[in-house]
């Protein structure tokens, strides 16, 4: 696609280059200070359309070590020397039009030599007009647009030049020189915007409206509570934005990694031409208490993992009690500062706990790779439990070692009719006497109904 937009770039400039060409001659040899004027219209456009086909080249090349975000504003750069230039050039034509105005008439006047100039450059628009159209409904592109524009532009110059020059062969003969004054302020507009729009470009300048639909769009993305800053910049074609969402605090990192990947998805929907960077920041407005409590406490510097998070109120004071899990290594000086670390966090960050009530457990590590204990171990875990009446069924047993550590799972079923209160007391009592019988281990019971 971007060669293809390079081609009919270079197609359009060597058109209105030569366009340039005859009415600069024609417009020197037939004295016509309006065709003359026209030609430097025509060298505008020249030049506005190398910009763009340098644009439309250098906006393939990738962002590299000292251009991080690409070669696009090389585009604007061209475009501001170019417009100075041609105001430039646009003032001495308005100050030679008065001057001529001023003056005497000419020993020689413009005629149909004039006009055969004009009309070929007005053939040399309606080419590019067509071709550029075309090629826009095809492949589209900002580039393309652009020199579509300024083609437009450049029949209607044209087209006044060409009147001035008939008013002069019906006896008018400033007619050529007010049409070359036309032209001349004409450029000079054209060429201020230029160099305004290009300038502006060159300060990174955003629309409101553009950054106000890209805040709306990420708000209104599932899982983003809020837009905090929107910074967006274009270079070249490309439009670059650095968004910052706001998600609940208890998202996990794959969660969050899904909602930015929905956002930039929704933008690029709607701003095809953006290259979109996400920073996503934890939101706790939401997010309920134990959520808070297990965040805080996983940040402590000791913690291996938190489970059992719970909250309760009383008498108008919340409380809350928490597993924490700590190296088994650990003595219970080190493990003890850990849970003080703990509680101090929590009631810092969460005033409304009046005490916090940490249980201290230690942390196992289960390799990937462990080995399957004997039979033997598994017949003495069975024979365990089945002194418990209210175990009814026995199911599966693993029994795995790792160094000197016994990871023990096991499916137990139970009267369907026990409370869930009394099948934890059951569960922790036979994990405690299956603990005495065989040291070390770590016991996982798994309570079914029966």
């Amino acid at each position: 696609m971007f060669s293809q937009r390079t081609k009919v770039l270079q197609i359009s400039l060597v058109a209105i280059f030569s366009a340039f060409v005859v009415e600069l001659i024609f417009g020197l040899v037939s004295n016509s200070l309006a065709l003359i004027t026209d030609s430097i219209h025509a060298l505008l456009d020249t030049v506005v359309t190398l910009v763009l086909l340098l644009a439309a080249r250098w906006a393939i090349k990738p962002p590299d070590a000292e251009h991080t975000y690409g070669h696009g504003k090389i585009e604007s750069l061209g475009g501001l020397i170019g417009g100075i230039a041609i105001f430039l050039i646009a003032c001495f034509f308005i100050y030679e039009s008065i001057n001529r105005l001023q003056s005497p008439p000419p020993s020689i006047l413009p005629g149909l030599f004039a006009i055969i100039g004009g009309l070929y450059t007005i053939g040399i628009d309606f080419f590019r007009i067509i071709l550029l159209r075309k090629s826009i409904k095809a492949i589209g592109g900002t580039t393309l647009k652009a020199d579509f524009y300024h083609a437009f532009m450049d029949l209607g110059s044209t087209s006044v030049a060409i009147i001035g020059i008939i008013l002069v062969t019906y006896g008018i003969y400033f007619g050529d020189f007010v049409a070359a004054l036309i032209l001349g302020g004409l450029l000079a507009v054209l060429s201020i915007k230029l160099i305004y729009k290009t300038a502006l470009d060159l300060t990174d300048i955003i629309s409101p409206e553009l950054v106000k639909n890209v805040q709306e769009i990420t708000n209104s993305t599932e899982g983003v509570v809020d837009t905090g800053s929107v910074l967006m910049r274009k270079s070249g074609d490309t439009i670059f934005a650095d968004i910052t969402i706001s998600l609940r605090a208890d998202t996990s990192f794959e969660k969050a990694h899904e909602v930015s990947d929905s956002v930039e998805k929704n933008i690029k929907n709607q701003i095809s031409n953006a290259k979109i960077t996400i920073h996503f920041e934890p939101n706790w407005k939401d997010v309920p208490l134990d959520g808070k409590i297990f965040e805080i406490a996983k940040s402590v510097k000791g913690v291996k993992e938190v489970h059992n998070v719970n909250t309760n109120k009383t008498k108008g004071k919340t409380y809350c009690n928490l597993h924490v899990m700590v190296d088994r290594e650990s003595n219970l000086v080190s493990a003890h500062k850990i849970s003080e670390i703990i509680e101090e966090k929590i009631q810092r960050e969460i005033p409304e706990i009046t005490h916090a009530t940490i249980h201290l457990e230690p942390f196992i590590t289960v390799p990937k790779n462990i080995n399957i204990e004997d039979i033997a171990t598994e017949e003495k875990i069975r024979k365990i439990i089945e002194e418990y009446s209210d175990v009814k069924k026995v199911g599966r047993i693993v029994s795995l070692k790792f160094e000197n550590i016994f990871k023990i799972d096991i499916d137990c079923s139970f009267d369907k009719e026990l409370s869930i209160e009394k099948v934890h007391d059951l569960t922790s009592e036979i994990e405690h006497a299956i603990r005495i019988e065989i040291k070390n281990s770590v016991i996982t019971i798994h309570p079914e109904p029966n």
